[in-house]
């Protein structure tokens, strides 16, 4: 039943698989609540670990955690396996790794500032077009200038110093608004209150970590705590598309592998979509497109098909339909399109099929030779190897503790960055502000000495205005200025050219590469 080179996925009147060869291409699971749409990605990140693939998916409710500890022999699970001729059933656990944004439940996940790129950072403060416009100024001044973002105090620095160089900037970069700066903080601020701080910083995390395989040659599964993430869903869906570009970004080419480098599941795929620029819509597509090449293969979770855009869905060659219910005409709509999606089958009605569907049944049709769709089968789904349900605390302790990653991300890492530049930068502004004083000040009592010779009549005729000597010497401060402004413009010029090495992706993060 079982095969090296497929994922096994039940049985229709036929065995069901997702063949390797063709898993980067791409898939998508839908259904409604409830009718086994977390089973589904459980059995096949189950199967894709078996055959070496390591897995990356987000844990929305809680309860894909049980697929690092060993299933227990319920009856149920055992009759369904009997059913559909599953002969190779057995229970296992398979290699985990836990993260979580907020550290808590598994190991921090952080990226910074700066990798992110302007273009997901404004979609995920959810600015506005001017907005946006002058938080690319700042990502090019910090680019330009050889500022590293690490970290939220570091953007906050920045934008400060937008502030109180506003004009220069403006003549420079494009007009710079005090109220733009102002907004852009506040959503600053609101992130903070979700906890956002704890995702920006070091260390970042390393791609590689993600693709790793056990002693076994099993692929990690990388399960991402999302309960509480959840409360913040543009920082989710956020988080999870920096992943996928980052993946684009930093892996090489490697055409048509036998399987899969690594899978992705997106869960909740829809909050992606939702209220999406059409600029960024367009590289969403662009990234699923093209990173297949790199070996990852991407798979949309949500409830339904139409939740994906048209030009992203055709792109998605491996489907699985739970059942969706059709009480309204929006939800009878959405049910014709999602079996116009799948190759007909003569013996019985997708589109009545669908509303059929049991707990654990789905409609199934994977890519077969030269990536021809097959024809759609009604499946009852393989029951999953690992537990059902979520891991108890001391158990997700355990495995944390034992991760091949322990003690590697747990730490916080505060170097040197755009925040302290700029601190050192405003503390010399202040310190050359008080020297000119004192210096007007020494100037306007030598004034004060340099008076004619007495008379009697000082008081009278005193002639506080500078003399010619006084007058040239504030010449040669202004000539002093303009030499300091000078430099400081030849080190920006410099700091310039150095930014230009900077390389910037189709999403904006930036390019390292591996």
């Amino acid at each position: 039943m079982l095969k090296k080179d497929a994922v096994y996925l039940g049985t229709s009147d036929k065995p069901e698989y997702l063949k390797l060869k063709y898993a980067n291409r791409h898939g998508l699971i839908t259904g409604a609540t409830g009718t086994g749409k977390t089973v589904s990605l459980q059995i096949m990140a189950e199967g894709f670990s078996a055959a070496g693939v390591p897995v990356f998916c987000a844990d929305v409710k809680g309860d894909l955690s049980g697929i690092a500890v060993k299933g227990e022999a319920k009856d149920f699970l055992i009759e369904r396996a009997n059913n559909i001729g599953f002969s190779d059933y057995e229970l296992s656990s398979f290699p985990t790794i836990f993260w979580d944004l907020f550290g808590r439940q598994g190991h921090p996940i952080r990226t910074t500032i700066s990798d992110m790129g302007p273009l997901l950072f404004s979609r995920l403060l959810d600015l506005n077009a001017t907005q946006e416009g002058v938080l690319n100024i700042a990502f090019k001044i910090a680019d330009d200038e050889g500022l590293l973002l690490l970290d939220l105090k570091d953007l906050r620095s920045l934008l400060v110093e937008m502030a109180t160089r506003a004009k220069e900037i403006s003549a420079i970069y494009g007009y710079v608004s005090t109220a733009s700066i102002g907004a852009i903080q506040r959503a600053l601020l609101i992130l903070e209150q979700q906890g956002a701080e704890n995702f920006f910083g070091e260390r970042a995390l390393n791609i590689t970590d993600l693709m790793r395989t056990d002693n076994e040659g099993r692929g990690f599964i990388s399960v991402l705590a999302a309960d509480e993430l959840m409360q913040s869903p543009r920082l989710y869906s956020t988080f999870l598309l920096w992943l996928l570009s980052e993946l684009f970004e930093e892996l090489p080419e490697v055409g048509n592998p036998d399987k899969p480098r690594l899978v992705f599941f997106f869960d909740e795929a829809h909050l992606l979509f939702n209220e999406a620029p059409k600029i960024l819509l367009k590289k969403v597509e662009q990234v699923v497109k093209l990173v297949r090449s790199k070996g990852v293969g991407v798979y949309f979770v949500t409830q339904n098909p139409v939740d994906i855009p048209d030009s992203v869905l055709a792109q998605l060659g491996n489907r699985v339909q739970h059942a969706l219910r059709a009480y309204t005409p929006k939800e009878a709509k959405a049910v014709r399109v999602a079996a116009e999606t799948f190759r007909p089958n003569p013996d019985f009605d997708t589109e009545e099929a669908i509303t059929n569907l049991g707990v654990g049944e789905a409609l199934v049709s994977t890519l077969e030779k030269k990536g021809v769709p097959s024809i759609v089968g009604r499946t009852i789904m393989r029951p999953p190897s690992s537990r059902l349900g979520p891991i108890t605390v001391s158990e997700r302790k355990q495995i944390i503790a034992n991760s091949p990653l322990a003690d590697i991300y747990d730490e916080t890492i505060d170097r040197h960055s755009a925040f302290e530049v700029l601190q050192k930068r405003a503390e010399q502004r202040q310190l050359d502000e008080l020297r000119q004083r004192e210096r007007e000040d020494r100037e306007r009592e030598q004034y004060g000495r340099m008076r004619r010779p007495r008379t009697g009549y000082e008081d009278i005729f005193r002639d506080d205005r500078p003399t010619k000597r006084s007058r040239s010497r504030k010449r040669n401060y202004r000539r002093q200025s303009a030499t300091e402004a000078a430099v400081k413009t030849l080190a920006r010029t410099v700091a310039r050219q150095l930014g230009r090495s900077l390389v910037r992706g189709i999403l904006g993060s930036l390019k390292r590469g591996l």
